[in-house]
């Protein structure tokens, strides 16, 4: 019987592929346990009063940079890695802009890099990818390399 949900195989994927992922709106609670669970209680995320104008700095409830990443991590891994993902080996990011409470991320993908690894049926898979909101401007954009499956032996 077919197993639905699997992930990318790396032996499926070609340089220059391009995919994106559902979309996921940041809310007040998500960045309230964020900012707790991880002890990021820094003034910018918990008072809005901070700063000159009211509404904080940033004017409104920004998101932390970690939050939105690991969020486009999550919508990743539901869609390209459930059981394909081995491992995440390497990360580079720049954070380009903020991310509020109502805002709606999604993140463009592109294959920059795929090959063999030297033992089993594992590949290392590089991508870079666009963390979008609704309106269509990049916020983070990271590349990430990561250890995969490769396709199961036909039986």
């Amino acid at each position: 019987m077919k197993t639905l949900g699997i992930g990318l195989y790396w032996d499926n994927l070609e340089v220059g592929e391009q995919f994106k992922t559902l979309k996921r709106t940041v809310t007040e609670a998500d960045i309230v346990n964020f900012i707790g669970v991880t002890g990021m209680v820094e003034t910018l995320f918990t008072d809005l009063t901070f700063g000159d104008h009211g509404g904080g700095p940033m004017g409104g409830r920004v998101a932390p940079a970690a939050l939105v990443y690991t969020m486009t991590e999550g919508l990743l891994v539901q869609s390209t890695m459930q059981t394909t993902g081995l491992a995440l080996l390497e990360v580079e990011k720049k954070v380009l802009a903020p991310v509020f409470a109502g805002d709606t991320i999604y993140a463009e993908v592109e294959v920059m890099a795929v090959r063999a690894t030297s033992k089993g049926n594992r590949g290392i898979v590089t991508t870079m990818n666009n963390v979008m909101n609704q309106k269509g401007d990049k916020v983070i954009e990271y590349r990430a390399v990561r250890m995969m499956a490769g396709s199961p032996a036909e039986v």
